[in-house]
């Protein structure tokens, strides 16, 4: 019998050969081993292409060079993989978000009820569940401050619940039909005021909460409250639209009442238009209650309504409430074809380099744009763009971004320093002439001289300054001027020489005014507010 078959394989007649050489295993694990290796081959070459940080972008292609690819198919695989990469990163981004965003920054002076507000508005919409509440009230009760609850939403650090202050600035997003917020709660005690001035330079809109029970109102305006700082600083770093709520108009000695409201808005106004905002126009006040909720989503004069109180009926339904205003803000105008310009906050390590900022002109794009860090000149590439946590093509100015970046190291991003496109860099300056109007002097320091030194605040940057040489001063009540004087005091307005004591990214406010605004402060205490004039090489 031949026991010799003929195999048929795709229809093909095979022929055995009986004289071929013995089948070894081994053949087979070599040719696994091969086809390992050039599976780590291709992993390597995209892993190199994918490493964030990997911070030499110029070593990118020699690093790639170095690996001996063994054939075309290899090249082949590497561009298929690559490809599907890319889509499947597609795939998990998101549209970016038509709607309108602003920042709005809730400042005021301490217990006005910042934080209470804050956390009542996130309640209201449904950001925060009833069982947090619950506990919130729990724990509030055993720190004998069971007010305090809805503040817990916005103050999450534990020695803000333990002595109810809020130190750092509390950040929220929420959203309506038509709008896209994000909150910033804005501590009001005076020795935190570096950080109240770091979460305004991010906002766009104020909502200064002035309490109006008996006794907080006039302790928070009158001279040493933080009602009257805030506002300025406010105006000063660039926000133009001021809503003024009225808080605590629940409480025994208001009792919405009408009478209270209207003395509190005609003390408070004259100080705001002295701030440079236009009564009519930029500023909006509202009667609330950030406890109960009352004109913050529901009127209180609205008689289907829960938090209805017919002591408000003076506040009727043709007056807006404080959702009402933000929804008919109109938006800031912003130039989003400008060179791109994003005063950094901080920048850390998370799989990668990320910087942290609000984009003040122009658009940044994902997928490797070139971008320059300044004042250090570091060249970088945008490798992602994320607003919260949601990825996107590309963000627009007003939006606060976490980028990562390819080609640079965490320690070469500091606070103050500016991300811009490689074509079109910021400035960077150690001198410059400015204009500001002297506000308030210090009592043991009522005059200002050649050599007088100070703090210099301007976006996210905070350096010494010095005044080296007054140019030209103008009395604010008698408006006459004089050149070069040899002193000024406060209620003047003065063009000065400006030195700082390291380079700052800047411009000239006619170019960029978010970039050329500047506060001076002396012992915890504002002085004065500025303009830049001109850039000093």
């Amino acid at each position: 019998m031949n026991i010799i078959k003929i195999i048929k394989m795709n229809n093909v007649p095979f022929n055995f050969n009986a004289n071929a050489p013995s089948y070894y295993p081994g053949m087979l694990y070599k040719a696994e081993e091969a086809n390992e290796a050039k599976e780590n081959e291709i992993e390597q070459v995209l892993n190199i292409s994918d490493n964030i940080e990997d911070t030499n972008v110029n070593d990118i292609e020699d690093k790639i060079s170095k690996i001996t690819l063994n054939s075309d198919e290899s090249k082949e695989d590497i561009e298929e993989l690559q490809e599907e990469r890319i889509q499947e990163k597609k795939s998990t981004m998101v549209e970016v978000d038509s709607r309108h965003h602003l920042n709005l920054i809730f400042i005021g002076h301490v217990d006005a009820g910042k934080s209470t507000a804050c956390g009542n508005i996130l309640y209201i919409l449904g950001y925060v569940d009833d069982r947090t509440i619950e506990k919130y009230e729990r724990e509030a009760k055993e720190k004998n401050r069971e007010s305090w609850f809805l503040a817990f939403i916005m103050d999450i650090n534990e020695e803000e619940r333990q002595k109810g202050k809020t130190v750092e600035v509390g950040r929220a997003h929420f959203e309506t039909k038509d709008r896209r917020f994000t909150i910033l709660d804005a501590p009001g005690h005076k020795n935190f005021i570096p950080n109240m001035i770091s979460g305004a330079a991010q906002a766009d809109v104020g909502v200064l909460i002035v309490s109006a029970r008996k006794g907080e109102f006039e302790t928070g305006f009158e001279r040493g409250g933080q009602t009257r700082e805030h506002t300025l600083l406010a105006r000063t770093l660039g926000i133009n639209q001021l809503i003024v709520a009225i808080n605590k108009m629940d409480d025994p000695t208001c009792n919405w009442s009408e009478g209270r409201y209207d003395d509190i808005q005609k003390k408070i106004t004259p100080f705001i238009k002295s701030c440079g905002y236009n009564i009519n126009k930029d500023v909006y006040f509202v009667p609330i209650s950030g406890l109960t909720g009352q004109n913050l989503s529901e009127h209180v004069s609205d008689k289907n309504s829960k938090l209805h109180d017919p002591r408000a009926s003076w506040y009727d339904l043709s007056k807006p409430t404080l959702f009402q205003i933000l929804n008919t803000l109109p938006p800031p105008p912003w130039d989003e074809k400008g060179p791109l310009r994003i005063p950094l906050l901080e920048g850390y390590k998370d799989n990668g380099i990320i910087a942290v900022g609000k984009i003040e002109s122009g658009t940044i794009y994902g997928n490797n744009m070139s971008c320059t860090i300044m004042p250090n000149k570091v060249k970088v590439k945008v490798l992602n763009v994320y607003l919260e946590e949601d990825e996107v093509p590309y963000a627009k100015p007003g939006e606060n971004v976490r980028v990562k970046l390819l080609g640079v190291e965490e320690d070469q991003i500091s606070k103050g320093f500016v991300l811009c496109d490689s074509i079109n860099l910021c400035s960077v300056v150690h001198e410059f002439i400015g204009r500001v109007a002297i506000v308030e002097l210090l009592e043991h320091k009522p005059i200002i001289t050649a050599g007088y030194f100070c703090i210099f605040h301007a976006h996210t940057t905070c350096e010494e300054i010095q005044f080296v040489e007054m140019l030209e001063v103008i009395d604010k009540k008698s408006k006459k001027k004089k050149i070069k004087p040899k002193f000024i005091k406060s209620d003047c307005i003065v063009t000065a020489h400006f030195l700082l004591s390291n380079p700052v990214c800047v411009e000239v406010y006619d170019k960029l005014p978010q970039l050329g605004r500047f506060t001076l402060r002396d012992q915890g205490k504002t002085i004065a507010i500025g303009k830049i004039l001109e850039l000093k090489a």
